[in-house]
């Protein structure tokens, strides 16, 4: 069966966790038919997808901050629900605001608009925010940043 012009498609990232641990990527939501599905919340094990563009994004120290906090401190179970003391936004913040995003529109000059550009968290989304699956500001937009789920 053929699927008509303009059906979405669906891409689960890392479907049997063989990629390793020390992946992170940014899905810049966009109108692009391609749907990025990720596991995320910890042993809650939760799913999400957002239609969009895939960025591979970097920060060991990030990253590993990310996980010390969802996965030491909040103890693998996820955050759905969960309210956010301004302490737990605060280290939210410092750990997303140390991963760059390269700004994907060109510059006037050509080449790759601004440069290197700090995430942000979007804090107008945090009822959505999780384990492997924080709402962000990037250069492009609105986005998500998600990473290997600890379940």
């Amino acid at each position: 069966m053929t699927e008509p012009v303009g059906a979405r498609r669906y891409v689960f990232l890392d479907p049997n966790g063989t990629q390793g641990r020390d992946w992170s990527y940014v899905i810049v939501r966009a109108p692009t038919g391609i749907c990025y599905e990720q596991q995320y919340g910890g042993t809650v094990t939760r799913s999400g997808h957002v239609e969009g563009y895939l960025v591979p994004v970097r920060s060991a120290p990030a990253l590993a901050d990310l996980r010390t906090f969802f996965e030491r401190d909040l103890r693998g179970s996820g955050a759905e629900g969960r309210s956010w003391p301004e302490d737990d936004l605060r280290r939210l913040r410092r750990a997303v605001e140390r991963i760059l995003f390269w700004e994907s529109s060109p510059g006037p000059e050509g080449g790759n608009g601004r440069g290197p550009q700090a995430l942000v968290l979007d804090e107008s989304r945090l009822a959505d925010l999780d384990e492997a699956w924080i709402p962000v500001l990037t250069a492009d937009g609105p986005g998500i940043l998600i990473w290997q789920n600890s379940d």
